[in-house]
């Protein structure tokens, strides 16, 4: 039995340095998630028929184009959304080309469908950017529309794996602020060998105008950016914890 070339559907690429792993990086937004975090600031990835589909080879042409410039810089490939894990064999196929061609691998994820992610994906990824929205359960799921179960378990089985982890935190006035989840997240993440540092990022609004855009309402609109205080505050937990903060 013969299959064709591995589709799947993507919203956009782009070149970033520092906030999406290590060095200069092609990042590959996959279309398609299954939460709706209040503060999304990619609200145009949501859906698979807000992308247009691409095969496996489409995609690494384009990656190729930028292949010297990126591994001089120090970079690689990070792959996100959306939620790149909604669509595993997509990201999946991606990954294997990208470590076949020697570039660095990142993949940023929620955690919410961990399980889908095999052995053999996860042994192509050099880096995992793990989205922890919030560390108490219910908040979490106002917060998201999900379960925050999956995520910590997927945590656990990074870090069984010996994986890399860089832990991305949104800090949300009135949200995710609360010192004892965050207390109880930052000893969550202590324990567990493989995570390699937080990165602390402020709420903002710039995602607002897509809101506007696709005429659905910012539920978050109202709400303002911590200040430095409050940031300080909580970086000083983590850090308390002997964690390495950005």
């Amino acid at each position: 039995m013969t299959t064709g070339p591995v589709t799947g559907r993507i919203h956009s690429w782009d070149l970033s340095t520092g906030v999406d792993g290590p060095g200069t990086r092609f990042v590959l937004f996959v279309s398609g998630c299954p939460l709706r975090c209040l503060y999304c600031a990619n609200p145009d990835t949501w859906h698979m028929r807000d992308g247009r589909r691409a095969t496996v080879d489409e995609v690494m042409a384009e990656i190729d184009k930028y292949r010297a410039f990126i591994t001089t810089a120090g970079g690689g490939v990070t792959l996100t959304g959306g939620e790149p894990l909604l669509q595993p064999a997509l990201t999946g196929a991606v990954l294997r080309r990208c470590k076949e061609a020697g570039l660095h691998t990142a993949l940023d994820t929620s955690g919410f469908l961990g399980a889908r992610a095999t052995d053999e994906l996860l042994a192509d990824t050099d880096l995992v950017l793990l989205d922890i929205k919030s560390f108490d359960v219910t908040t979490h799921r106002k917060l998201t529309g999900g379960e925050l179960g999956p995520t910590l378990n997927f945590a656990t089985r990074l870090d069984r794996l010996g994986k890399r982890m860089w832990v991305r935190y949104v800090l949300v006035p009135g949200w995710t602020d609360d010192p004892e989840a965050i207390d109880g997240l930052a000893a969550f993440l202590a324990g567990l060998g493989s995570v390699e540092r937080i990165d602390i990022l402020p709420f903002h609004k710039l995602g607002a105008a897509k809101y506007d855009a696709l005429n659905v309402p910012f539920p978050l609109r109202d709400t303002p950016a911590p200040d430095a205080a409050l940031v300080d505050r909580v970086r000083g937990q983590f850090r308390e914890h002997g964690l390495v903060v950005h």
